[in-house]
């Protein structure tokens, strides 16, 4: 397993002042269905060691991630995810999406009680696109593999993976032909076939299924 994600990074912002430090991470950004979701997880100054199994969720296997998800919630100060629908992603692009789930999720922490204008929102990743779907964002600093290294990102990351394929799963039970408890609407190559075979659902981001070469080769 790889190595665990530590506090060093939050606890600079706390030694800068930070009152709070939020991390955030996305889910489902490249699948083709379903809800792309944003996980944001809280800490104080004042928390403890991160859980000890606490990895960047791609790295952990579904049932470890279960394990450690209530440990998450149990360690944060809030955690919430927010979630952007495959319509909203048809009709105003991924980069927008991914600021509206954020915004979803960060108006959670909110109304949970965290200072979330006087917090340093910690972004995994190298483009900031939180800043422009907020009317008056908090500090904001963009990291490269902070889910892989930050304690908070990879909460995050943990939370809104657990939450994203919970929703496709139940999906599924309701448009089982796509694969979805299996595939968590990625596109698979049994998705794809499955989707030239019966069309696309309510659950698809049309537009996506629209890229010339995406279902070619699948009559």
């Amino acid at each position: 397993m790889s190595a665990a994600p530590t506090l060093e990074v939050e606890r600079s912002f706390f030694s800068a002042g930070a009152p709070v430090v939020i991390g955030v991470d996305e889910v489902g950004r490249g699948a083709i269905a379903g809800v792309v979701a944003v996980g944001v997880c809280a800490i104080l100054p004042s928390v403890d060691a991160p859980p000890p199994r606490l990895r960047d969720s791609k790295v952990l296997s579904p049932a470890r991630r279960a394990e450690v998800e209530p440990l998450v919630h149990a360690w944060a100060a809030a955690v919430a995810v927010g979630e952007a629908e495959p319509a909203e992603i048809d009709a105003h692009g991924i980069v927008a999406a991914l600021g509206m789930a954020a915004r979803r999720g960060l108006i959670a922490l909110h109304e949970a009680g965290v200072d979330v204008a006087g917090a340093t929102v910690l972004l995994d990743g190298s483009h900031d696109w939180l800043t422009p779907a907020l009317s008056s964002p908090p500090h904001i600093v963009t990291r490269v593999k902070a889910d892989r290294d930050c304690a908070s990102v990879a909460g995050a990351s943990v939370v809104a993976k657990q939450h994203r394929d919970a929703l496709m799963v139940a999906d599924h039970e309701r448009w089982p032909a796509y694969g979805w408890s299996g595939n968590k609407g990625y596109g698979s190559r049994e998705h794809l076939a499955a989707v030239a075979a019966h069309g696309p659902s309510p659950r698809h981001r049309l537009t996506w299924l629209r890229e010339p070469s995406l279902l070619d080769g699948l009559d």
